[in-house]
């Protein structure tokens, strides 16, 4: 599964159109439609999204030995 179709099923779990959550984070539909096609999203975009839906974001890498090299939304 791509970024992209992440946020796609984002969108329609949270019922909302890829049009109204690219207003949500300041972008143009037509902009942010074509950085899903791209696959060009950024980590800070990612983060904008969840912030603005209020759920959480992490993207880690996970160690041999556990440990977690993590970037999140929430503190």
């Amino acid at each position: 599964m791509t970024t992209s179709d992440m946020v796609i099923q984002l969108c329609e779990k949270m019922n909302i159109s890829i049009a109204e959550l690219s207003r949500r984070i300041g972008q143009s539909p037509q902009n942010f439609s074509k950085k899903l096609k791209r696959e060009t999203l950024t980590l800070k975009e990612l983060i904008k999204i969840a912030d603005v839906l209020d759920i959480t974001y992490e993207q880690a890498f996970i160690l041999p030995d556990g440990m977690s090299i993590k970037i999140s939304n929430k503190k």
